[in-house]
């Protein structure tokens, strides 16, 4: 039986699981599911054990490898579980000789084997040919973090930042585009820190002019998320002068809030934050935002949040990832006054609810638009502002012109104009 992998998390884990996946065939692995964990939450943590126990249970002859970021930060939790083979480290994940010994039988001491993430430098570019569909492919350009905001596990699980050469990832780029992908999104840990430990010190920015300049047959660059304050010059830049690059950006907020944001550690505030907003508006009037945002953060009052809420309408936010606050053992943040799970989970909801309305508010503004979708899957896919839409009869990979005509079950709905690129 063939290699499976289960992830969980971020997209930098989606792009992980390809190369795990590949790592792990040219190690002579089979018969094999590779589960990638996420620990940013607990709640994170409890479904990747909750997958481990079921799919033992639904492929009792295979075995179970289990590796990511809750592998890192909690190895020992995974490795006693009876389910579970073997645990592998962020470190070591993506090197084929990790899976040897599973692969020949070859007994280990302990099957936890993970090592101090703390002390890696690099991170290799893991050249792949492409990923499940046709149609969108993550390409990393960075891991780790260098910051030390006071709820977050993820520095422990990735460890410090290290950005892959600009040349590796255009190389990478260059392949994608040759096998048929028409949009690559740039991916990793905190993306706007990419560049200080590279030779020349170059930037995020500096990264997507070289792309946009040496891939002239990348239909869509899109950028997965970014930390408003590092934006740099270049990327500015870019944003304003090549179409190719999405009108669509998310914002690594946290909250809206000035003493939350303090207290978290953050490294911006509400205005600042607001000011990014308003000058890439101006730089580009078609670009739309999302954001990360936490709810119940320990302190936080009904007014803090309530900054937090209004942030959303006024930064006219349109995609939110919310989080009720969960404490991470080992942070700051944990040892703060809690607020109450309740009342986190509460807010949580007021903050999609208000999420939703401004994402149906976006998508009726562009009906009667004419909107470049490219298909995903089944006929459904996302125009340039990362809007879902309908448009049946059409592959995955093509970019179909289409005339906006209604917004039906959380989709635009569309009719193709002429045939597809």
């Amino acid at each position: 039986m063939s290699i499976e992998t289960l992830t969980f998390g971020c997209r930098l884990n989606a792009y992980e699981g390809e190369v795990m996946k590949a790592e792990a065939e040219k190690a002579g692995l089979d018969n094999t599911i590779i589960i990638n964990t996420c620990a940013v939450t607990s709640e994170a943590v409890r479904q990747a054990k909750q997958a481990i126990r079921k799919a033992k249970r639904d492929n009792p002859e295979r075995r179970i490898i289990v590796t990511g970021c809750a592998a890192q930060t909690e190895a020992r939790s995974f490795g006693d579980m009876a389910e579970v083979d073997l645990v592998i480290g962020n470190a070591d994940k993506l090197k084929a000789e990790s899976y040897a010994p599973i692969a020949f039988g070859i007994p280990l001491n302990d099957k936890v084997q993970v090592n101090d993430i703390m002390s890696v430098r690099e991170t290799a570019a893991h050249l792949i040919e492409g990923m499940d569909g046709r149609a969108r492919a993550f390409v990393q350009v960075q891991n780790g973090c260098d910051h030390r905001c006071t709820f977050c596990i993820i520095p422990y699980g990735r460890g410090p930042s290290r950005s892959v050469p600009m040349g590796l990832v255009v190389e990478q780029i260059k392949k994608l585009v040759g096998n048929g992908y028409r949009e690559v999104v740039l991916t990793g840990v905190d993306i706007t820190s990419y560049g200080p430990d590279l030779p020349g010190t170059p930037t995020l920015g500096k990264l997507t002019q070289q792309i946009l300049r040496h891939v002239p047959d990348l239909p869509r660059l899109r950028i997965s998320s970014i930390d408003s304050i590092e934006a740099d010059p270049a990327f500015y830049d870019a944003i304003a002068s090549d179409r190719r690059l999405m009108p669509h950006l998310h914002l690594s907020l946290q909250s809206g809030d000035d003493m939350i944001l303090k207290r978290m550690k953050r490294r911006h505030s509400r205005s600042e934050a607001l000011e990014v907003v308003a000058k890439l508006r101006s730089l580009r009037p078609d670009i739309v935002f999302g954001a990360d945002i936490i709810a119940g953060f320990p302190t936080e009052t009904d007014e803090m949040f309530e900054n937090s809420l209004s942030f959303v309408t006024e930064a006219e936010l349109t995609y939110l990832h919310v989080f009720p606050y969960s404490p991470r053992p080992g942070t700051p943040a944990a040892r703060m006054p809690q607020v109450d799970g309740r009342i986190a989970r509460a807010r949580a909801a007021r903050l999609r609810a208000v999420g939703e309305t401004q994402y149906e508010k976006l998508a009726l503004s562009r009906i009667g638009m004419v909107e470049n979708v490219l298909i995903e899957k089944d006929g459904i896919g996302r125009q340039e502002q990362f809007v879902t839409c309908s448009l049946p009869g059409h592959l995955p990979g093509e970019i179909v012109p289409a005339r906006i005509t209604h917004f039906a079950n959380g989709n635009l709905v569309g009719e193709a104009l002429r045939s597809a690129a």
